[in-house]
């Protein structure tokens, strides 16, 4: 009866060292989500940030450190390769850039700094668990672990509206999404019996070869619904309607983390399970596959063109670059792997730039605090050339221009698809490219050619009072008096900053000053801005690092060769 029981509680062989990367993330999200609970505005605001970038570390370097040998653990529902570390090196460093972006932001006050970095922390880790999946099941616990955090953190900024819209959009479209993908799940497992992908693979290619189970209606139901289900999450037109409005709401830094952490997470998973599950079906699901990436490259270029929230320029950017990337796929080779991988890593650095920008121009209070409008950005050139710089060379990276990584990713996937017998795609891709320069080019005129609006703060002069002291005089509206001006200046705190709003939140309006603080970029974002942009030129004029581990990750997927 003893040795029965022993028996049943007897559980898998678990690699602790193959599985450190998850293990530090997780009990690094616990102990920061505790520390935040401590009394004391140094635990909150800067204990709590350090804890969030010590953890980040400490799974780059358990990644690292596990890159030369790949594992499948926890009895082969994790693959621990040098795809899945890739892809996790990219997670922790959206993160990282994250917490940076956001130390002096709204969001971690108003939602807490420790619900805020531990919730931040568990979606890496739900990423992790997603691109490292071999089994339906571990699929979807990583894709639920990986959204509901970022539901919340969507509405992170609990006073203002546009958030709380963005978070419960979010919640809604990304249930729908993942009841699609469930259910599609559910019918692969009920046509071949199975929910690990090599038992699917050896299903799919048995039935191949004898006709049987890919002529199955249930097994093609199953690969449509996934493919649905996967589009919601990759911002996939027609599923991406989400995209622009979410972006728009949610606090800049989590926004940044979902253009590219979150875009990176889906990718890869598409890659995995398609390239490896699904690689015998690749026939029926590669030609939707390619129309569907044909038609995203399209509405995303096209959708950009008239937007002037660079948020959501950005948002429909990044559907049209989900578009670009789904060709690495379809084509199911090697290459194509290598090359969507590439363009993973590129596409990090190339956004991560351009959403540092905003939110140092959100932080100037330049154009009266709306820093996510094009307007904003008129004459930086001028006044913050360490911020027109980096989003310069974002939008020419994000373009694909020549001498910035953005020309090789493209180049990457172009070659992929070429030799994969799409040229079609390639082609659609490139007239994709030559939409995009409408919007992107738009943004970099504006940064050097635009004639930029004072901010109040350089309007008045330092210190300067309405109505009072040099400085220009307070601009007259038609017929009235600068007396009856000022009778619509929000009231001024003793030091003549402007009093805040109800809830903490200060817009500077004609009339008002902003601190030395407020009126200069936070280093640590000008740190990121500067770091990525650097980065998408130096890689765009030396890849060859990038194309050494792009390799290492399409070599990790075996099924496709």
């Amino acid at each position: 009866m003893t040795a029965l029981a022993a028996t049943h509680v007897a559980g898998p062989h678990i690699d602790w060292a193959a599985l450190s990367p998850f293990a530090v993330l997780a009990a690094g999200a616990l102990v920061v989500l505790l520390v935040g609970l401590l009394p004391g505005a140094i635990a909150r605001e800067r204990v709590v940030p350090l804890l969030a970038l010590l953890t980040l570390a400490g799974a780059i370097t358990a990644e690292v450190a596990r890159f030369p040998h790949s594992a499948q653990i926890v009895s082969g529902a994790l693959a621990v390769d040098d795809l899945a570390l890739l892809l996790d090196l990219i997670f922790a460093v959206a993160a990282a850039a994250v917490v940076l972006m956001s130390l002096r932001t709204r969001a971690p006050r108003e939602s807490g700094h420790g619900e805020y970095h531990s919730l931040l922390l568990f979606s890496v880790l739900g990423m992790g668990v997603l691109v490292s999946a071999q089994n339906l099941i571990t699929l979807f616990l990583g894709i639920e672990l990986l959204s509901i955090p970022l539901y919340i953190l969507c509405a992170s900024e609990t006073r203002r509206e546009d958030s709380l819209e963005s978070g419960l959009k979010y919640l809604v479209i990304g249930s729908v999404g993942s009841a699609t993908l469930a259910y599609g799940l559910a019918l692969i497992y009920g046509a071949t019996g199975s929910t690990d992908f090599s038992t699917i693979a050896a299903a799919v290619s048995q039935g191949k070869l004898s006709g049987g189970i890919l002529g199955d209606s249930l097994l093609f139901a199953g690969l449509a619904l996934a493919i649905v289900g996967f589009a919601f999450k990759a911002s996939v037109a027609p599923f991406h309607q989400w995209t622009p409005d979410v972006y728009e709401g949610a606090p800049t830094p989590i926004t940044a983390f979902m253009a590219t952490a979150t875009k990176a997470a889906a990718l890869g998973v598409i890659l995995r399970f398609f390239d490896v599950a699904a690689i015998g079906a690749q026939e029926t699901w590669a030609p939707v596959i390619a129309a569907v990436a044909a038609i995203t490259i399209v509405v995303g270029n096209v959708g950009a063109l008239g937007q002037s929230s660079l948020k959501r320029m950005l948002g429909y950017s990044g559907v049209a670059q989900a578009g670009y990337m789904l060709g690495g796929v379809v084509v199911g080779t090697q290459l194509g792997v290598q090359a969507t991988v590439l363009y993973l890593g590129v596409y990090l650095a190339m956004n991560l730039a351009a959403f540092a920008v905003i939110v140092g121009v959100e932080g100037t209070g330049d154009a009266g605090g709306s820093g996510d409008d094009i307007s904003a950005l008129a004459g930086l050139g001028a006044r913050a050339p360490w911020l027109a710089w980096p989003m310069t060379i974002a939008m020419l990276a994000l373009a694909g221009i020549p001498g910035t990584v953005g020309f090789v990713g493209k180049f990457q996937l172009i070659h992929a698809l070429v030799s994969g017998s799409y040229t079609w795609l390639a082609i659609v891709l490139v007239v994709g490219s030559m939409i995009s320069l409408g919007y992107y080019l738009r943004v970099v005129a504006t940064i050097w050619m635009g004639a930029g609006a004072l901010s109040p703060a350089r309007a008045l002069g330092a210190g300067a009072r309405p109505g009072a002291g040099p400085g220009p005089a307070l601009p007259r509206i038609a017929g009235a008096s600068p007396e009856a001006d000022q009778d619509g200046v929000p009231a001024l705190e003793p030091d003549g900053r402007l009093e805040p709003e109800p809830g903490g939140r200060l817009d500077p309006q004609p009339g008002g000053t902003l601190t030395p603080a407020q009126a200069a970029p936070q280093a640590e974002v000008v740190l990121v801005a500067a770091v990525f942009a650097a980065a998408s030129v130096l890689f765009g004029i030396f890849p060859s690092p990038l194309f050494r581990l792009a390799a290492h990750a399409g070599r990790a997927i075996t099924g496709i060769f």
